[in-house]
């Protein structure tokens, strides 16, 4: 158990909490949100014991062990796959005194830590790492290569690896998606879906949050408040709450009116002085209700691009990579307008390449790259950030695009992307991550394309920006190529699904459920293989065998999401049902009748639940007795 007791905490003059007392329970999965800024990074501090309230009580069981994803990697010569190992201190622990053990040529005490090694899962440790970075991207061979080989997002998802390796009793995931493309975020999904300890979870991704969270923890205006199910639970709740206290605050309005009227008319009256005076006493007594405020901060649209050719852009049998590797080979995308175009494929299958090509940025090796007269590309990829003049501000970047134009309508401009005020003339240098890729975005915008190239665009966002994003996008009248790993901005803006794999850029047929069955089922079939292609097999041929495989186990998995899905439903129903149950008003003698249905519901759906849950484990025995069989 977590208990956090009525703790403050500043961080130089900023004040993030005051009185934030909260329980987190053993084995809850937690979703921490609230917008850039408001502290939900030092809660995490606050938990490692790096940082201490000024005031309050932080407790929790003594000995727990809490794992967190590392900022910072060491350049060192180790391999990739012990730096993961790494991770599980108290197995480190053990091989270090056998080894003082066998120095000392002490048998007894080798026994016993062989013994103590056999229970912590020691000599499976090779292959729980193993499992770990296949799941996360890496290859094979790369669990040789040493860590200092690696570039800086290939080190995350190292840190990120080592840090699922601890066996912990907490976990702390701070934006463990930022580096990871879609097929690692479901992987990574379904292993905290499945992770036994308590879990901590900063995200801005909304279908993470739904799939893994069982609780979601708010923070805003220096406190915070958990909310029981997972995000889409906790927006309703919110929502519903914030309009509970918008209507208080309105009555109260009137109320203080009607008061304050009567002070005003009688307080100089000789014969209803002391009643003026009485309700003076009653304002001064009153606990004031605080207006609902839930506007974004961001308020942005795409203007009408004009012109738009029938044919923006076209990619004829191109061959897409880089003078000493082709990537992708004979490449046929036709870019019209409308089109909305999401581009899947694990990392490094060639997406970002895709898009450097059809940015302009990369020729074709060979075939046809060819755009109209009247294309005008908007792009925007990570690296751009760092192109961003650092010394100089938001407003500076835009007059040097459009020097013509009235300061007063740029600065408007860019507080619709929350740069107000001074920060619209302040420097970009120390600006967040997140701050520089709204900025990019800001500039993207207001150049007006008619064909857009987003690689990623919401890295470092928060919700309410993602969100402000997705609805522009929805509006935005050009033709669209989006890369990312958010799922529901995908969902959101895109209408067709192309995906690239093994060197070709085909269409997909189904939808993003379909693809994370498809993800789930060959990261399946990897994990119960080893790794290992069949004895004789060839390359092309043990994926022609594994395509088989996959398409065998569809049934199953497509029984497996049937039955998942009524299991969410039902404890969603649950949690509604929990949630009347909580308000006097239901034990009240006029809602005798509801209550009783409330009830006879709540019975209901606690069979159901016992019955698809059972359901679920027998679906989930036969699919694995149907791995075996198949690695078999």
């Amino acid at each position: 158990m977590l208990n956090f007791k009525n703790i403050s905490l500043r961080r130089g003059e900023l004040l993030l909490f005051s009185g934030l007392s909260f329980i987190i329970h053993k084995g809850q999965k937690v979703g921490v949100t609230g917008a850039n800024g408001t502290g939900k990074s030092s809660l995490f501090a606050m938990i490692r014991n790096i940082i201490h309230s000024d005031e309050g009580e932080l407790s929790m069981p003594q000995g727990i062990e809490i794992a967190h994803v590392a900022q910072e990697t060491p350049a060192i010569a180790g391999k990739a796959i012990d730096y993961v190992i790494d991770g599980d201190r108290s197995l480190r622990t053990l091989q270090a005194q056998l080894v003082d053990a066998e120095l000392a040529n002490d048998g007894v005490k080798q026994a016993d830590i062989h013994v103590r090694l056999d229970d912590v899962g020691g000599y499976t440790a090779q292959s729980r790492a193993s499992q770990l970075m296949d799941g996360l991207g890496f290859l094979v061979t790369d669990e040789k290569r040493p860590v200092m080989e690696f570039s800086g997002g290939w080190r995350m998802r190292l840190n990120l690896a080592q840090a699922l390796m601890c066996r912990s009793d907490m976990l702390l995931l701070d934006e463990p998606t930022n580096h990871l493309d879609l097929d690692a975020v479901i992987w990574l999904q379904n292993w905290l879906i499945r992770y036994p300890g308590t879990l901590l979870l900063i995200s801005h991704d909304r279908d993470f949050l739904d799939a893994i969270a069982d609780h979601i923890m708010h923070i805003e205006q220096n406190t915070a408040q958990i909310y029981t199910g997972n995000y889409t639970v906790f927006e309703r709740l919110r929502a519903e709450k914030l309009a509970q206290q918008q209507a208080a605050y309105e009555q109260q309005q009137k109320e203080i009116v009607h008061i304050q009227s009567f002070i005003d008319r009688f307080r100089v009256k000789a014969t209803k002085a002391k009643q003026a005076q009485s309700r003076i006493k009653t304002l001064e007594r009153m606990n004031f209700i605080a207006q609902a405020h839930v506007d974004s901060p961001f308020n942005f649209s795409f203007k009408d691009p004009g012109k738009i050719p029938n044919q923006l852009l076209i990619l004829e049998s191109a061959a897409i990579g880089y003078p000493d590797k082709t990537i992708l080979e004979d490449v046929d995308l036709f870019i019209t307008p409308g089109d909305r175009i999401g581009l899947l494929g694990k990392n490094g299958a060639g997406k970002s390449t895709l898009v450097k090509c059809l940015a302009g940025d990369i020729e074709p090796l060979s075939g046809i790259r060819q755009g109209a007269d009247a294309l005008d590309i908007g792009y925007f990829a990570q690296h751009q950030l760092e192109q961003l003049r650092l010394e100089e501000s938001p407003l500076w970047h835009l007059q040097h695009l459009d020097p013509l134009a009235n300061e007063k309508e740029l600065r408007n401009f860019l507080g619709g992307f929350n740069f107000v005020g001074d920060k619209a003339l302040a420097p970009v240098k120390p600006f967040s991550g997140g701050e520089k890729a709204r900025l990019v975005l800001a500039i993207l915008v207001y150049q007006n394309p008619n064909l857009l190239l987003l690689d990623e665009p919401t890295n470092h966002l928060d919700l309410e920006m993602r969100h402000a994003l997705s609805m522009a996008l929805q509006d935005y009248q050009g033709a669209l190529v989006v890369v990312s790993h958010d799922r529901h901005l995908i969902r959101s803006v895109t209408d067709k699904l192309i995906f690239v794999d093994e060197g070709a850029v085909q269409v997909f047929s189904g939808d993003l459920d379909d693809y994370q069955h498809w993800v789930e089922d060959k990261k399946s079939i990897v994990s119960a293989s080893e790794f290992v292609p069949e004895e004789g097999v060839s390359r092309k041929d043990q994926r022609r065998l594994d395509a088989e495989k996959r398409k065998q186990l569809k049934p199953l998995r497509d029984a497996l999401s049937k039955v998942e899905r009524a299991v969410d439903s039902f404890h969603q129903e649950q949690t509604e049902i929990e949630q009347a149950l909580s308000d006097a008003e239901i034990y009240q003698a006029s809602q005798k009748e509801q209550l009783k249905k409330l009830l006879k519901r709540k019975g209901e759906l606690d069979l159901l639940v016992e019955e698809a849950e059972n359901q679920w484990l027998r679906v989930t025995e036969e699919m694995e007795q149907f791995e075996t069989q198949l690695v078999d």
